[in-house]
């Protein structure tokens, strides 16, 4: 196979034995410095990926991925509102809810809570309730009888178990000889979900609508409508098309919206590990760069031998260019497969770190999730690859610049 003068040159002077084991030594610490930063590169940005999407797909689970709601906050006729709604593309589900604070407590324990009146064979049409009940059923919600669905947390929290019978206190007031009193119900415990995030599971319960219109008074009228579409990343769409076409009075967020900030810091976040981890590259591209100015001093008399043979500057810089990028390359290669197989079991490899150490990196009550997700994106191997390989030939143009400044007279003057 024919190849070009540069490249046999520098791949020749990459693979043979240099006089200096120094440079050897400099050669392969900077394969593995691009090696190492490619690597956690491609793990960390796989692991933010997958950071989002789970934190995403659990709020979602939950959350709504619009809302129609009044000016007032409220709705009177949310039932004429649905079918408005129904008919609007990308809208595959709407169901009722009223949204309220209260308090719940069972013997001395008290938790505040964030209440949510649905009626279940809609709300299963929006969320997925009831695939995230470890206990109980999502249809066990019955007008009258007073039921209630407890996060996991917070049922551990309060001993609670199905059948368990706790109060919820809400701040709607009714009036007594003695003054105001808030309105104390006692529900029973029909089921139990567990989400996966400490926010929810320690503060969300689920009552059914009509328990709920007559525990905060709000008689026909609920807080809004959750809606379900077929593609999440319509939302702004879906948003904008019901403003225009709703008659005025309605409020209509999605959930870019409401979660704005929340997924703007996790992107600002994942923006701030690359350019931090991208420094472990660069610093390798420098140790590339302090190789081939030892290899280029190390090498002046064939350089000037090459010149007096007739290689022209332009081409003496090539040779050096070829052997700083195969240094490069061969560590952006060692680096990318060691990633993309960490990436794709990082499911795996963090529990058994875990159960070695005996502690656990994500606890519940502090971070968002309790488990180390990840998703590994091609787009973002190949985005680091290429920025790696960039660096690496940046890395080689001062030395080789060096090199073709190499003068075959003041070279061999003394050998």
């Amino acid at each position: 196979m024919i190849r070009p003068l540069e490249v046999f040159i520098g791949l020749r002077y990459t693979r043979a034995k240099r006089r200096n084991h120094y440079i050897s030594f400099i050669s392969l610490t900077s394969m593995l410095g691009v090696a190492l930063g490619v690597w956690a590169l491609i793990t960390v940005i796989s692991v933010m990926n997958g950071f989002e999407k789970e934190l995403r797909g659990r709020i979602l689970g939950v959350a709504s991925h619009a809302t129609v709601t009044g000016l007032s906050g409220s709705l009177s006729r949310w039932r004429e509102t649905a079918a408005e709604i129904a008919g609007q593309d990308h809208v595959v589900a709407q169901a009722p809810y009223i949204k309220g604070q209260g308090m719940v407590t069972k013997g001395r324990d008290a938790h505040g809570v964030l209440v949510r009146g649905i009626l279940p064979d809609r709300e299963r049409k929006v969320a997925d309730i009831a695939g995230k009940l470890t206990q109980g059923r999502l249809d066990a919600l019955k007008a009258g009888k007073y039921g209630i669905i407890l996060g996991s947390e917070l049922a551990f929290a309060l001993n609670a178990v199905l059948g368990s019978k706790v109060t919820l206190i809400t701040p709607q007031g009714q009036v007594s000889p003695t003054g105001m009193l808030p309105r104390i119900k006692r529900f029973t415990v029909v089921g139990i979900f567990e989400i996966g995030m400490y926010d929810y599971d320690s503060a969300l319960v689920f009552i059914h609508l009509s328990d709920a219109a007559k525990l905060y008074r709000t008689g026909k009228r609920v807080t809004g409508l959750r809606l379900k579409l077929d593609d999440i990343y319509a939302a702004p769409q879906v948003r904008r098309a019901l403003i225009k076409n709703l008659r005025a009075g309605y409020l209509v967020r999605d959930w870019t919206l409401e979660h704005a900030n929340f997924f703007r810091a996790l992107r600002i976040e994942k923006t701030a590990m690359f350019v931090i981890l991208l420094l472990i590259v660069a610093v390798a591209a420098f140790n590339i760069v302090s190789t081939l100015v030892m290899m280029v001093t190390d090498k002046q008399s064939d350089i000037a031998i090459l010149r007096t043979l007739g290689l022209s500057p332009a081409r003496v810089m090539g040779v050096f260019m070829v052997q700083g990028c195969v240094i490069g390359i061969i560590g952006i290669l060692v680096g990318g497969i060691f990633g993309v197989i960490t990436a794709l079991n990082v499911e795996t490899i963090v529990p058994f770190i875990e159960g070695i150490m005996g502690h656990k990196f994500l606890e519940a009550d502090v971070y968002y999730i309790s488990d180390l997700p990840s998703d590994m994106r091609w787009s973002d191997v190949i985005t680091i690859l290429s920025t790696g390989l960039v660096m690496s030939l940046l890395a080689t143009l001062y030395p080789a610049w060096r090199a073709s400044r190499t003068q075959p007279a003041d070279a061999l003057r003394y050998e």
